[in-house]
């Protein structure tokens, strides 16, 4: 695929291309979409390119291969700060970016999530808004993103089969009276789908699937985009600045390329999808005299809101052998609490999905740190374990957010993205009750004891470039073409308004799909 992706290219003083920067579920699905409508684009994505052959089963040797690991740094309460400082967020540093490493859940948002403000009212200490959008609005781009992605319990397709870490959830959900759980809406092929295999439950496939079963730009949308004749993909291109001209429109990318050498691409339009780290962090360093607190930043809401997810995982030791290792990462899912209930203290809901570590990542996130009898006893009974993983909707804060730490440069001498998070008591109230609802599922099933590991770097990064209707509210509309700057646009998770309880990558696929068609349209009629 490597030498099939190397032909096509457009001259760097082209300034009627689309320039996308990262090449993931926003950026990879962006490209396409365009692409296929006949338009010019660039993908620039800092990582490198790799084929499904390059993916390792071993999670270290994975982590090292697809992860973004340049410095960071971190602050806040969250105990995350302290386990991984320089790891406050895992994110992807590859050609697909998080759509190689990902467990492959793709839920749709709920009506109510939509309304966060309107229905949850004031939240004392959370920064809520509703999204510009309704589900309504979103709802043929969610069909349009399920038939693309081969979303399993959608258009047909069926179910992935159940493993013995979903029948454990399965059984204990029953006994507690649960009616809402199964195997999932899934982006993994539960039969050949769209020229790619079924899935084979291997296991251990968080970290990039062999088999091509599980969605990924990497063989998907960036293959089909190139054929076109109309994407141009650079990997290992490291995006530092975004230039304008005096009108305050954007018009050029300076990157550092694949030996280090500093390039400007000029753009008519540039879509930034670096995840809700690095795109703020982008928008930041891009400050100029007319800018002077970084691109698109007018209202102040750049870095600002940022939400990772309530998470915690939970963990269940039986007599029997469970092996969660065996089958797909997330095999099963409760969604009976991702409703609104604010009677069981807090707004919003959430989810529980079967998780399954390999024994070295299971090891470093039980709890880190941690020594002795319980922590020997945990692992020595690894094979007989069941994991649960807690996935709910945590509040935005205006003072969670992402800034430029000019005390710490990466290899470039671009100041470090520093990621500040502080629990809200909503997120709390919600943590602990889904700890106390996991472990009785547990419970129910029989299991001699039940174990909780704090949450670990989120994969869900989301909600520092947030729409909004009004400009000062955000920082881009619901198109996520930013209010200051009409040729700049946010297309990855960066745009959401509240993080909701459904892991995101669906509803970025959607935004994404949406937004080709509004880019189009505009162009079309010249209005950028």
């Amino acid at each position: 695929m490597a030498n099939q992706l190397e032909s096509k290219t457009f001259a760097l003083n082209d300034d009627n291309v689309v320039v996308v920067i990262g090449s993931g579920a926003g950026g990879g699905t962006l490209a396409n979409e365009l692409a296929q409508k006949g338009i010019n684009v660039v993908v620039l994505e800092a990582g490198a390119l790799h084929t499904q052959a390059d993916f390792k089963t071993d999670e270290w040797d994975s982590f090292q291969l697809l992860s973004w690991l340049d410095k960071r740094t971190s602050s806040g309460s969250w105990r995350v700060a302290r386990d991984f400082p320089n790891l406050p967020a895992w994110i992807c540093k590859t050609v697909g970016g998080t759509t190689t490493h990902w467990a492959g859940a793709s839920l749709r948002f709920q009506e109510h999530e939509f309304k966060a403000r309107s229905i949850y009212g004031m939240v004392s200490g959370a920064n809520l808004l509703d999204w510009p959008i309704s589900l309504r609005d979103l709802t043929p781009y969610y069909e349009r993103a399920e038939k693309k992605m081969g979303v399993t319990r959608t258009n047909g397709l069926p179910g992935l089969p159940g493993n013995n870490n979903f029948k454990v959830m399965s059984a204990g959900a029953k006994k507690l009276g649960y009616k809402d759980c199964n195997t999932g809406h899934m982006a993994i092929n539960s039969t050949i789908h769209d020229g790619r295999s079924h899935c084979y439950q291997r296991g251990f496939c968080f970290q990039g699937c062999r088999f091509g079963a599980k969605w990924s730009t990497l063989y998907t949308e960036i293959p089909q985009a190139h054929a076109t004749g109309r994407m141009e993909l650079r990997p290992q291109s490291h995006v530092i600045r975004i230039e304008h001209d005096s009108e305050g429109k954007v018009t050029a990318v300076l990157y550092h390329d694949a030996q280090g050498k500093l390039q400007r691409q000029r753009a008519r339009i540039v879509a930034i999808a670096g995840n809700a780290i690095e795109t703020p962090r982008l928008l930041l360093n891009s400050a100029s005299n007319m800018y002077a607190q970084g691109l698109a930043n007018s209202s102040d809401q750049v870095g600002r809101n940022y939400m990772r997810h309530t998470t915690g995982t939970v963990y269940g030791v039986f007599e029997q052998p469970v092996e969660m290792f065996k089958g797909t990462t997330m095999a099963g899912i409760i969604e009976d609490e991702a409703h609104h209930a604010p009677q069981r203290g807090f707004a919003g809901g959430y989810h529980l999905e079967t998780i399954a570590l390999g024994l070295p990542f299971y090891a470093a996130f039980w709890n880190p740190g941690a020594w002795g009898p319980q922590f020997t006893a945990a692992m020595d009974t690894y094979a007989h374990t069941a994991g649960m993983w807690i996935v709910g909707e945590d509040m935005p804060r205006a003072t969670n957010r992402i800034t430029l730490n000019h005390q710490v440069q990466d290899q470039y001498g671009i100041p470090v993205a520093n990621v500040h998070f502080d629990d809200h008591p909503n997120d709390i109230a919600m943590r602990t009750h889904a700890y106390q609802q996991a472990s009785a599922v547990y419970d129910a099933a029989g299991a001699r004891r039940t174990y909780r590991s704090p949450p670990f770097p989120s994969t869900h990064n989301l909600g520092t470039a947030r729409m909004s209707v009004r400009p000062q509210d955000g920082v881009c509309n619901a198109y996520g073409q930013t209010h200051d700057i009409p040729n700049l646009f946010i297309s990855d998770g960066s745009q959401f308004t509240t993080g909701a309880s459904e892991n995101p990558t669906l509803t970025i696929v959607s935004l994404a799909i949406r937004q080709a068609d509004y880019i189009a349209e505009q162009m079309g009629q010249r209005h950028i």
